[in-house]
């Protein structure tokens, strides 16, 4: 090969693995981002974009704050809710989300408590 060919094969490799190392890294903010956009498409109705439950379905179905929430809950609790439901008011999640993104969505629930 040549010494231009060896270049070009060179510089075709190192972008394909800067490529890979950006897909790579930037997947924790998007599971974030999709957590969010998840949780104020579906939880947002009833337990408030901030958690609070200050909303008018919240209040109607007496939910608490996630303040309180994570003080009697723990995080496998809120997946196994989110995902099998609970009652007749909380819906259960398994057939429209993956497990992984229960579980980010739970995260960010309990995240909104230290906000």
């Amino acid at each position: 090969m040549n010494q231009v060919a060896i270049l070009a094969k060179r510089t075709c490799v190192a972008a394909l693995i800067g490529l890979g190392v950006l897909v790579v890294s930037s997947r924790p903010l998007r599971a974030q981002e999709d957590a969010a956009d998840n949780y104020n498409k579906k939880c947002a109705v009833c337990h408030g974009k901030d958690g609070a439950a200050n909303t008018a379905k919240g209040k109607q179905l007496k939910i608490k704050d996630v303040r309180e929430t994570i003080k009697s809950s723990s995080e496998a609790d809120m997946i196994n809710i989110v995902t099998n439901g609970k009652g007749e008011n909380m819906d259960a999640f398994k057939d429209q989300f993956t497990p992984d993104q229960i579980k980010a969505i739970v995260a960010y629930y309990r995240g909104l408590a230290k906000q």
